[in-house]
C-alpha cells in the first residue's frame, strides 16, 4: 500500500511523501508551550487557542494512528533578493504571487486521502494549514527534511521552497526515520533577516518578522520596523532565498502554482491607487486577497515612504483622505519620509483638522513636528 500511495503522490505533483506517528513527537508540547509563553506568536491568538491539539495530534483526532506528510515545490522563477532592490516596485512573497496554495494542495490532498481510504479501507482527514496541525514539525519527524535555523523545513533534495500538507489516518504505517539537521555552521538565514527576528538559531520571534507584520498583524506597524520593511508589501523571502540547499530545488511543474506576471514587481504607484474593487480583482485567487485591501495598502504606503522617490509622494498624498485610518496613518508617514517639513505641515493644515483617529494624529504629530495638543492645534486652524 505504501508504494502505491507514493506513486499516486508523484502523479499528483508532490515531490516527497513520508510517514510518522503521533507518539514520535514527545518534546512538541514543551516546545510549543515555551514559545507561546514568550509571547513570540504576537497577535496570532489562534496559535494558543487550540495549542493542545497542535502539540498532541491525537487530541485533534483520537483515532489517529499514522500521519502522512507530503511536500510540493514552489521554487520562484526569479531571485527574490533582486526584487527588494527595486525601490519603486512592490515585493510580494513568492508563494503569494500565484494561486492560493491552500486551494491547490487541499484538492490534491483530498484526492490522495481518498485514494488511501479506498485502497486501504481506512479513515482519513486531510489538512493544509487550515487546522491546529504543526506541519513543519510533522514533516521533520517524518523525514521529509529538517527545520532549519530559520524554522522553515529544508530538504536536501528540494531546498526550502516547500508547501506542506498532512493526512491523518487510522492506517498503521511503518514510520520513516526523522530528518537530520544539515545546517552545520551556516547562519545565512539568520544574518540576512532585516528585523533580527531570530533571537537564536531555530527560534523565531514572529513579532519581529516582516511576514507576520505585513500579513498577520492588523494594526499600524511600529515605527522601528518600517525602514527595514523596504519595498516588501506582502511577506518576506530573504531567509528562504539565501539557503544554500536551494541549489537542488526545481521550479514546480504544477501549472496552477505558476507565478502571475502582474504580481512580479508591480509598480508601487499602481498599488497605491487600488480601491477595494481593484484590489480584489488584481489579487483574486491569491493569498494576498485574504489580508484585505486596507492592510495591504498600509504596507504599500510604507514601501512608498522607503522608496526615496519624490514622484511617489503624490500617490501617498492621495491616500491622506482614505476611508481607512490604517491607510491614512501610513500615508502620513510616507509623506514625512519623502517631503520637506514645510510641505508636510501644509498638508497637515489641509488634511489634519477633523482627524479623529488617535494613531493618525500621532503620525501627523511626528511627521509635521507638532508640539501643541491636538485640540488646540485644530481649533487654531
Amino acid at each position: 500500500m505504501r508504494r502505491l500511495l507514493e506513486a499516486r503522490a508523484r502523479d499528483l505533483g508532490f515531490c516527497g511523501l513520508r510517514v510518522t506517528r503521533p507518539d514520535r513527537l514527545p518534546d512538541l508540547p514543551g516546545r510549543l508551550s515555551a514559545w507561546l509563553a514568550e509571547g513570540a506568536h504576537g497577535t496570532m491568538d489562534w496559535m494558543s487557542e487550540r495549542a493542545d491539539q497542535r502539540a498532541r495530534p491525537t487530541g485533534l483526532w483520537p483515532g489517529l494512528r499514522s500521519i502522512v506528510v507530503v511536500a510540493m515545490n514552489y521554487r520562484p522563477e526569479n531571485d527574490p533578493l533582486a526584487l527588494v532592490a527595486l525601490k519603486d516596485r512592490g515585493a510580494v512573497a513568492a508563494y503569494a504571487q500565484r494561486r492560493d496554495y491552500h486551494e491547490v494542495l487541499k484538492g490534491k490532498l483530498k484526492e490522495l486521502g481518498g485514494y488511501l481510504s479506498a485502497k486501504g479501507d481506512v479513515r482519513v482527514k486531510v489538512f493544509c494549514d487550515t487546522a491546529p496541525v504543526m506541519e513543519k514539525t510533522l514533516a521533520e519527524a517524518a523525514g521529509l527534511g529538517w527545520q532549519g535555523k530559520h524554522t522553515v523545513l529544508i530538504s536536501r533534495a528540494h531546498g526550502n521552497w516547500l508547501l506542506l500538507g498532512a493526512i491523518y489516518t487510522s492506517a498503521e504505517f511503518e514510520p520513516d526515520v526523522s530528518g537530520r539537521d544539515h545546517c552545520g555552521s551556516c547562519r545565512a538565514c539568520l544574518d540576512i533577516c532585516p528585523t533580527d527576528a531570530f533571537p537564536a538559531p531555530y527560534r523565531l520571534d514572529a513579532r519581529r518578522c516582516i511576514s507576520y507584520l505585513t500579513i498577520e498583524y492588523a494594526g499600524p506597524i511600529p515605527v522601528g520596523f518600517r525602514p527595514a520593511i523596504g519595498n516588501r508589501v506582502f511577506g518576506c523571502d530573504d531567509c528562504l532565498a539565501v539557503c544554500p540547499w536551494n541549489k537542488f530545488a526545481r521550479t514546480s511543474a504544477e501549472t496552477r502554482l505558476a507565478a502571475r506576471v502582474e504580481l512580479d514587481a508591480p509598480p508601487l504607484a499602481d498599488l497605491a491607487a487600488l480601491d477595494d474593487a481593484a484590489f480584489r480583482s488584481l489579487f483574486a485567487g491569491t493569498p494576498v486577497k485574504r489580508t484585505g485591501r486596507d492592510r495591504f495598502l498600509r504596507n504599500v504606503m510604507i514601501a512608498v515612504g522607503n522608496s526615496g522617490a519624490r514622484d511617489l509622494a503624490d500617490p501617498a498624498i492621495a491616500r491622506l483622505a482614505d476611508d481607512s485610518s490604517l491607510v491614512r496613518g501610513m500615508a502620513v508617514w510616507a509623506c514625512g519620509q519623502l517631503l520637506e517639513p514645510e510641505v508636510v505641515r501644509a498638508l497637515h493644515r489641509r488634511y489634519g483638522p477633523g482627524e479623529a483617529d488617535p494613531h493618525v494624529r500621532a503620525e501627523w504629530r511626528a511627521a509635521a513636528g507638532l508640539t501643541e495638543p491636538w485640540a488646540d492645534e485644530t481649533s487654531a486652524a
